[in-house]
């Protein structure tokens, strides 16, 4: 399994719509699971996810990590190809999709205690800073770099590219950085009712 992938292919966004299949993606990005595993995880029947599966192999989103043979028959084990899938925006699906996921952690917010309410516009554009700071500096070159720390755990590989991210940004990277960083954070502050403003830390 890769530490990310750049996912280009348009069915792929499709497939990532769904939600059981991002399910499947999460499973099998924490373990190595056949169809019966994965089928009992989810509560669906092991047609169903088999035909999941299917799609996904097909588009390069999971891949089989062993077989192992069980009396006469051949169990097949799956995993996801990458730990982190990384959407290209050039397409108009991937666009969508990416806007979709902005809007649906939005609404995960008031779960939290904060009451959000962002127009069509808002989503749209802080997916598009979003994109725009996942394209800076070169995290995708330490990434691949760190596929071969195997003594290094999922989530320390992912600070440390962003680490490295940083300390080789230039300083025409960083300034732009730090310009979005900001716009992010006014443009999602300004999604907050006022009823419910964000309170402000003490010290």
């Amino acid at each position: 399994m890769k530490p990310f992938k750049v996912i280009t292919d348009p069915e792929a966004f499709q497939l990532l719509a769904d939600e059981t299949r991002r399910k499947i993606i999460y499973l099998l990005r924490a373990k190595e699971m056949n169809v019966a595993q994965i089928a009992e995880s989810l509560g669906l029947t092991p047609q169903a996810i088999y035909h999941h599966i299917h799609k996904m192999r097909d588009t390069g989103l999971v891949e089989v990590a062993r077989e192992e043979r069980t009396g006469h028959f051949i169990e097949t084990y799956f995993q996801a190809t990458a730990e982190v899938f990384y959407m290209s925006h050039g397409e108009s699906g991937s666009s969508a999709l990416a806007e979709k996921s902005t809007a649906d952690a939005l609404k995960a917010l008031p779960r939290l205690g904060f009451n959000v309410e962002a127009s069509t516009a808002a989503v749209a554009r802080l997916t598009e800073i979003d994109r725009r700071l996942g394209e800076l500096g070169e995290k995708g070159k330490w990434s691949e770099r760190l596929e071969g720390f195997d003594d290094v755990g999922f989530f320390t590989k992912q600070e440390v590219a962003h680490l490295a991210n940083l300390l080789t940004m230039t300083d025409a990277e960083f300034a732009e950085w730090l310009k979005l960083y900001k716009e992010f954070r006014k443009i999602l502050r300004s999604t907050v009712l006022e009823s419910a403003a964000v309170p402000p830390r003490k010290g």
